[in-house]
């Protein structure tokens, strides 16, 4: 894969990564797919030590990626410069075709090409994407998946989950083959471009304040109506300007209601 590629590939976030030496893996994973920017999000074992021992299982290539890598306390931390998050998921019971039978509060679930085909959309307007992956034992938790743009789900036969550093792999090579690693630069102007999902987040929490602010929606039936005003943000694709526009509004609400 060419420098561009490396460039331009998408991010790998690990959240809560147990075992350093699974790290390790996926480092060697991403480096051999030409990833490079490798996020840990509050590893349960990491530093002195335990670099040394992601250090074997990542060999010489995936060193320097273990070296580089980004450490957050949250998911909302290492997301809020990205404008598109893919969340990997083994459960699919209740969320076929994003309806599930919780009354569909999860999003779509990709496969693994289709996961491919939007990061490479992703790369073609030069916008921030990552893969996320959840715990080796219990995979992201509901609040987490919420926080992704869309899920992804690697079919198997037989058991359901695989090994961190295999799941990497596998994503990783599907990005390859769709040319996700290979975009061109195509700069936007910066009021036209996408909200990442930080600004989405500022927005979504500055219009529920100001909505319970005006009696809008009852406290208990909040989170329904903020997921659903985050699915219909999605849709329309929300631009920095039309953030903009929002975020004035509900400034000017907050100064004009007692």
């Amino acid at each position: 894969m060419s420098e561009q590629a490396a460039n331009t590939a998408p991010a790998i976030i690990l959240v809560r990564p147990r075992l350093p030496e699974n790290i390790g893996m996926a480092a060697r994973a991403m480096a051999n797919m030409g990833a490079r920017a490798l996020t840990l999000v509050s590893p349960l074992r990491w530093g002195g030590p335990y670099l040394e021992k992601a250090a074997a299982p990542a060999t010489p290539k995936g060193l320097e990626i273990l070296r580089a890598a980004t450490i957050c306390s949250s998911l909302a931390e290492a997301l809020a410069p990205l404008h598109l998050a893919l969340g990997t998921t083994a459960r699919l019971s209740g969320v076929a075709a994003g309806h599930g039978g919780d009354g569909g509060w999860r999003n779509r679930v990709l496969t693994p090409a289709e996961a491919a085909g939007e990061l490479y959309a992703a790369g073609r307007q030069n916008l921030a994407a990552a893969l996320v992956f959840g715990p080796e034992d219990t995979g992201l938790e509901n609040d987490e998946i919420e926080q992704c743009s869309h899920l992804v789900n690697i079919p198997t036969f037989g058991l359901s989950s695989l090994n961190l550093a295999q799941a990497v792999l596998l994503l990783l090579y599907e990005c390859s083959k769709s040319g996700a690693g290979n975009a061109e630069e195509m700069p936007e102007r910066q009021n036209r471009r996408p909200v990442t999902l930080g600004e989405e987040r500022l927005l979504l929490d500055s219009l529920r304040a100001e909505l319970a602010r005006l009696d809008a929606i009852p406290a208990d039936r909040a989170p329904w109506y903020m997921r659903s005003l985050r699915r219909f943000l999605r849709r329309r694709e929300l631009r920095r300007h039309e953030f903009d526009l929002l975020m004035g509004l509900c400034r000017q609400l907050r100064h004009k209601l007692p």
